[in-house]
């Protein structure tokens, strides 16, 4: 099975479905599955070759959602771009994928510009939401084509299928270890067996309607769109979470059953009075990954949204899922991240590559359909997590991340091996020391790291924000991890910060987190 069929068969089975909610616009399948085959066509005409790259740079959009399902059905590989991505860090991705073609919008059309001299292997740029421009130029010898022109004449019956399911169906770039994006490979089994697992555990059915406010440059937001249409449900897809209040009227308004969020969603919603202005009947389900929530974060949660199944789930890139946690466990295991999702095997190593018992801190490894081809063109990268599996020839996915299992099985994070901070002589999980953080009444989020120390060889650091209103002092906030930590664990700095930077998808960002030189005796948010 390839992913476009994910369109197809729920274009064939329910046609005049609404497929896609983007602001005012409401498209059935059938009008979906209609442009897609349009814009396929028209890059076959253009001269797309099989598994040749395209980049789609844009928001969430209607566009966007065409041109991933266009790409496909045309025998691309599509890669999907933060459209904040910058110039140069746009023109690195496209060198180093060697795309063909360019998907973007009028708005981003300058940073395009900016960028066409430094990308050789670039032939052509599509453009949308570009009515008064030329229905085509050319640009440093690339031509440069209006979406309307492209679609204009070309047949809405489906392109002969050109690709199997062991093919490359995306490239998704996260970052690397040397500060350069990896493009992971992902084939159409990859995206298939992923999708499969996670619907299934989800119980998803064609009545869901899911909201994605996520980007859909990121796995966890591209995968909402590619669940919604394999089961033939409706995705409202939002621009971003900028607009909380607006987000959460959308939701009562369309009768949303599904909100996938992360931790920095969650904190926003959690300071928010959900019981006294909202109602969410229809809403069945919220899930959360990119990062593990707090336990604390959980428990409030749950006490907002009592009637909703709330998933606590366990990723990465590199195989999309890993675990969840059924939500009738979360009384009994609120730390956990649960189990290996069905059609997969996760256990935990030591140093040297042998399984471990439950309690015993080592390296989470993946075994199933669902686990990257490699890094685009790095080997050595691919090397260092793609390893001998148990049968000859296969290869097992290292994640990078320690975990320790109970005695049924059940997952427990502890951290990323370059994370762990080791100060006086003992190994510290930053998770363990965020869990107390959080768990004050007055925080809205934290971020623990380790900082040089001449003494200690890292002194632990804690960066805080507060919620509105509340104030702290850094006695306060060591005061509160002394009765509740080993000593060797409690902050020897704490920070305070108006608000924690955040990646584009959502998670804070530590590596932008930098000590002030004077830190604040107090601060009121």
């Amino acid at each position: 099975m390839q992913v476009e069929e994910f369109l197809e068969r729920s274009a064939d089975a329910r046609s005049e479905k609404v497929a896609l909610i983007c602001g005012s616009r409401r498209l059935t399948y059938g009008e979906i599955e209609a442009l897609s085959n349009q814009l396929a066509h028209a890059m076959i005409e253009l001269g797309l070759q099989r598994w040749d790259r395209v980049a789609v740079y844009a928001n969430n959009s209607v566009e966007t959602v065409v041109a991933i399902f266009a790409i496909l059905k045309a025998g691309g590989v599509f890669l999907v771009i933060n459209p904040t991505t910058k110039q140069d860090k746009l023109a690195y991705i496209l060198n180093n994928c060697r795309a063909t073609m360019l998907i973007t919008s009028e708005k981003l059309l300058p940073t395009v510009n900016a960028a066409a001299m430094e990308i050789p292997y670039l032939c052509g740029i599509i453009v949308s939401g570009a009515p008064t421009a030329p229905a085509t130029s050319r640009f440093e010898g690339k031509y440069v084509l209006s979406l309307s022109a492209a679609l204009k004449g070309q047949s809405s019956e489906r392109p002969p299928r050109r690709n199997i399911d062991i093919d490359l169906a995306a490239l998704i770039y996260t970052s690397g270890s040397t500060g350069r994006p990896k493009g992971v490979m992902v084939t159409h089994l990859n995206i298939v067996s992923a999708a499969t697992s996670i619907t299934t555990y989800l119980e998803n059915t064609p009545e869901d309607i899911i909201i994605n406010v996520l980007p859909l440059s990121f796995d966890y937001g591209l995968y909402q769109l590619l669940m919604a249409f394999k089961i033939g449900g409706t995705l409202v897809l939002e621009p971003s979470f900028t607009y909380p209040r607006a987000i959460l009227d959308t939701i009562a308004r369309e009768h949303v059953t599904g909100f996938p969020i992360v931790p920095t969603i969650c904190s926003i919603l959690l300071q928010m009075d959900l019981g006294i202005y909202y109602s969410f009947p229809e809403l069945r389900y919220l899930t959360n990954t990119a990062a593990a929530l707090p336990v604390e974060h959980i428990r409030k949660l749950r006490r907002a949204f009592p009637n909703v199944k709330l998933y606590s789930m366990y990723g990465l890139t590199e195989c999309k899922r890993v675990s969840y946690l059924p939500p009738n466990q979360l009384d009994n295991r609120p730390g956990s991240v649960g189990r290996g999702m069905p059609n997969e095997e996760v256990y935990v190593v030591d140093e040297d590559g042998n399984r471990v018992g439950p309690g015993v801190v080592g390296e989470l490894v993946v075994r199933g359909a669902n686990v990257m081809k490699g890094y685009w063109e790095l080997p050595e990268e691919t090397d260092k997590v793609l390893r001998p599996g148990p049968f000859p020839n296969e290869k097992v996915l290292y994640t990078g991340d320690l975990f320790r299992t109970d005695d049924e099985g059940y997952l427990y994070m502890v951290g990323r091996k370059d994370d762990i901070i080791k100060t006086r002589g003992e190994k510290v999980s930053p998770r363990e020391v965020e869990n107390v953080l959080y768990s004050h009444p007055k925080i809205a989020e934290a971020a623990v790291v380790g900082v040089p120390d001449i003494v200690l060889g890292n002194a632990i650091c804690a960066f805080v924000s507060l919620k509105t209103g509340e104030t702290l002092t850094e006695l306060d906030v060591r005061g509160f991890c002394v009765d509740r930590l080993e000593d060797f664990m409690v902050p020897k700095i704490v920070q305070f910060r108006d608000s924690l930077p955040k990646s584009a998808n959502g998670k804070i960002a530590k590596k932008e987190l930098t000590l002030k030189t004077e830190p604040l005796a107090g601060v009121t948010s």
